[in-house]
């Protein structure tokens, strides 16, 4: 039996398995890679593992190279959301998300508290929705990926080759993305952050820490947009990597959580009952590699507290400037 092989690169590390793979081979679904995985079918180095396994440089994947080459779906694992009918109330939600559409992708407006991907104790999830919603013709494909608590731009390629090219260019960082944060401290008006980050604890509790030893290159520029005189702040938040959880481990890391974020602030993400128990991070701007600027609306738990501060005025209506200071 011929066998192909993946050699993960550089760009992949702490990726998980899974994704990494459907970056690689976009015509894989992700019940095809649980089932390939759990058989023994595909094997890194050597070794059976799970799909939420977490990618070091260098090592390999191999698989037959019918299953790296086929566009044939299995459908023979019960999978939630995946039928031979298309769900017309998933197509209709799915549709409701969308922000702007061309004929190679479909950029949604994720909600907060929606994954976009299924995992051990995931049931409903944007990718489960889509290959529901979309069972003939079109079979939108994940590139990127948003936390579950993070509103805003996720963009969905609708065919192979626009999967490839969108995944290269998130890899590449040839896409500018600009979050929203409202923010529990101050910072300057201008800086980066520059901490390495690493995961640790048991497994489906684990999370992102500074790690200025063994730790990932992780880098997030922030612009301040405005103060409130309760210690409060509207952060423009630019990730110049793309490392899990970067953008609140290193709010944390400099002494300004994002509200809202219990995960890894506990009871310093909640000053009080004006605002909702809900993670104040919004995927505003994504600007794409031919120049259009796409823009997500604010969910309504950040405007409610956006309003209560008398900051909405201060929320950008374009892609923020990182490079020069505030006058």
């Amino acid at each position: 039996m011929a066998i192909t092989e993946f050699i993960i690169p550089k760009s992949e590390i702490d990726s998980r398995l899974d994704r990494a793979l459907r970056r690689k081979f976009p015509h894989l679904k992700q019940v095809q890679i649980e089932k390939s995985l759990r058989s023994g079918l595909m094997r890194l180095d050597g070794a059976k593992v799970k799909a939420n396994y977490r990618c070091s440089e260098g090592q390999v994947i191999t698989m037959p190279d019918w299953l790296a080459k086929s566009t044939v779906e299995d459908k023979s694992v019960d999978e939630p959301y995946i039928s031979d009918q298309k769900s017309a109330a998933d197509l209709s939600y799915i549709k409701s998300l969308i922000i702007a559409e061309t004929k190679h992708w479909m950029a949604l407006n994720k909600p907060a508290g929606l994954a976009v991907q299924g995992g051990t104790s995931t049931g409903r999830h944007i990718d489960g929705l889509l290959q529901s919603a979309f069972r003939d013709g079109v079979r939108p494909k994940l590139v990127h990926r948003l936390d579950k608590d993070t509103s805003g731009i996720l963009i969905v390629a609708k065919h192979d080759e626009a999967a490839r090219q969108l995944s290269s260019a998130f890899q590449s960082q040839k896409l500018q993305k600009s979050y929203l944060a409202l923010v529990l401290g101050q910072l300057p008006p201008l800086g980066d952050v520059k901490v390495p980050l690493s995961k640790s604890g048991p497994m489906g509790k684990e999370k992102m820490s500074p790690d200025f030893e063994n730790g990932q290159y992780a880098h997030t520029k922030f612009k301040t947009l405005s103060r409130s005189g309760g210690n409060m702040s509207l952060m423009a938040l630019q990730p110049m990597t793309g490392r899990t959880h970067q953008l609140r481990v290193h709010m944390l890391a400099s002494k300004a959580p994002i509200l809202g974020d219990g995960k890894y602030a506990g009871a310093d993400a909640h000053p009080g009952a004006d605002f909702q128990r809900q993670l104040h991070l919004h995927a505003q701007f994504l600007r794409l590699p031919d120049g259009q600027l796409l823009e997500a609306p604010l969910p309504k738990h950040m405007k409610d507290a956006l309003s209560y501060l008398d900051m909405m005025t201060d929320v950008p209506t374009s892609l923020p400037d990182f490079e020069e200071d505030i006058t």
